[in-house]
């Protein structure tokens, strides 16, 4: 049924099954092999339980939509996106639709985890080093995700490679990391508060974001006042509910693009009465229309 405002509400969704991590310890980076990647075929509400591990992760479905949280960062994962996430960092996965996920390891580089492989040219490292100590969301290009969809995948318990496939490793993985470091990052995670009520809340808007409009009626559902939770948003996160949510509409309308679904079924599963409704939001939340908006989804 349509608000006031022209959003209708979406059924909540089914809680995922948690996983274990998915065998890090043998696709562990080495000197002789400093890129490492894997791939998993996983289904929809699958959940990889929050694990840490000592070296950086760059993560990105071949098909199929991914949830990525690290840290305080929560983010949508769709073919055209990838996460990297530093060393040490705690991360969990959700998948959002059946994906083919890969997962590419790379060894820590001095005090700063810096994705080279030994030979790179140092020039190819970035200006500022310290852009790559946190979670950023970044573009996969078409010869990226080649590149990574090329890498060897078989796990430490299958053996070592010979030096012929050796070789090709460490060249395609050269060449993933100056593609990596020429990728542009974009801004679309999501920060998640440390407050146990304000996390549930936002966890709650996360998983059905169009049940509610208002603050008042998301802060019913987690049993503190508008104002604690209006506060607490600032505090946290420096931003207002509405600001935040708005940044979730758009990573799950990002995703949905991903799928090569109708504008008007984009708008109406996130809530909206109309795609012209939905088009004023994205239009004042980035300065664009939607068709430019997903044009690279």
């Amino acid at each position: 049924m349509p608000t006031a405002s022209g959003r209708r509400a979406a059924s909540p969704s089914l809680s995922p099954a948690p996983v274990g991590p998915l065998t890090p310890h043998l696709y562990a980076p080495t000197p002789e092999r400093p890129v490492r990647a894997k791939a998993h075929r996983l289904s929809a509400e699958t959940r990889v339980l929050a694990h840490t591990h000592p070296w950086g992760q760059l993560t990105f479905s071949a098909s199929g939509v991914l949830r990525v949280s690290a840290g305080r960062t929560t983010c949508l994962v769709p073919p055209s996106r990838a996460v990297w996430i530093p060393p040490g960092l705690e991360h969990a996965i959700t998948v959002v639709e059946d994906a083919d996920m890969r997962t590419v390891y790379f060894l820590p580089r001095g005090e700063r985890s810096i994705p080279l492989a030994p030979g790179t040219p140092r020039a190819l490292a970035l200006d500022d080093h310290s852009g790559w100590q946190r979670c950023r969301v970044l573009e996969v290009s078409d010869l990226l995700r080649v590149l990574v969809l090329e890498l060897d995948t078989r796990p430490d318990d299958e053996g070592f490679p010979e030096p012929q496939a050796l070789e090709r490793e460490r060249l395609l993985s050269a060449l993933v990391c100056d593609e990596l470091l020429r990728a542009r990052p974009v801004r679309l995670g999501v920060d998640m508060p440390s407050d146990k009520r304000l996390r549930a809340l936002c966890e709650a808007v996360w998983a059905s974001p169009a049940r509610h409009e208002t603050l008042e009626a998301w802060a019913c559902q987690v049993g503190a006042s508008p104002r604690t939770v209006a506060r607490l948003f600032r505090q946290e996160l420096g931003v207002t509910f509405g600001q935040w949510r708005q940044q979730v509409l758009l990573a799950q309308a990002l995703a949905l693009a991903a799928r090569r679904l109708p504008m008007a079924h984009i708008a109406a599963e996130l809530g909206y009465a109309s795609p012209s409704a939905f088009s004023a939001m994205v239009r004042r939340a980035v300065g664009a229309p939607p068709s430019r908006f997903f044009s690279t989804a």
